[in-house]
């Protein structure tokens, strides 16, 4: 049972609360306080019984300066931006699907169905594939995200649909979402971290 928890940290071992350093305790507290009940409420795990994390919370404790600023952003997108939850999970999924991330997308299959995703649509995203149950402004947020992290670009039609779908404003916030997630995402497959 050990060796499996063990290996949820990848290529880390997983930091023992009673082992961090003063900043990382305050990181380790604050997402304890604010990332544990967020995780927990839609169903999937990020922290086990001992306190430990696991997914990209675990190797945020290296650096814990930076990552309380990455988490601040990543606190003040989700509850700021101009898109709704559904269009951030529709997001979030096909970042994770572009990376091939299996912990992100474990985790964002949970918080998309608790923001009304459809399993099949959930299915088609996690997959990196289009879907019929994605319409309107979910599949404009689909293919938007799709292009920006895939192709690093997006043209100019597509870039006028999202502008009339989600205005200006919108537009960026679906640019700042696929960024943190791209980073997420990144961070997951470098230290190789699985799903639990």
């Amino acid at each position: 049972m050990t060796n499996d928890l063990e290996r949820l940290g990848g290529r880390l071992p997983l930091f023992k609360p009673d082992a961090l350093t003063a900043e990382q305790r305050l990181l380790h507290d604050d997402m304890t306080a604010n990332w544990a009940p967020w995780a927990d409420k839609a169903g999937f795990q990020a922290q086990l019984p001992d306190g430990r994390w696991i997914g990209p919370f675990n190797p945020l404790l290296l650096s814990p300066v930076l990552s309380q600023a990455f988490l601040h952003l990543q606190r003040v997108e989700g509850t700021g931006s101009s898109l709704s939850e559904r269009v951030r999970q529709v997001v979030i999924l096909t970042v994770g699907a572009v990376w091939g991330c299996d912990y992100e997308r474990y985790a964002h299959e949970a918080v998309a169905r608790e923001a009304g995703l459809s399993s099949a649509a959930i299915e088609a995203l996690s997959a990196g594939r289009a879907s019929e149950s994605l319409q309107g402004e979910d599949d404009v947020a689909r293919r938007f995200a799709l292009a920006l992290t895939a192709g690093h670009r997006v043209n100019d039609a597509l870039f006028e649909e999202a502008r009339q779908t989600f205005k200006e404003r919108g537009v960026l916030d679906l640019i700042i979402l696929a960024g943190c997630y791209d980073l997420v995402s990144s961070l997951l497959n470098a230290f190789e971290i699985p799903t639990p």
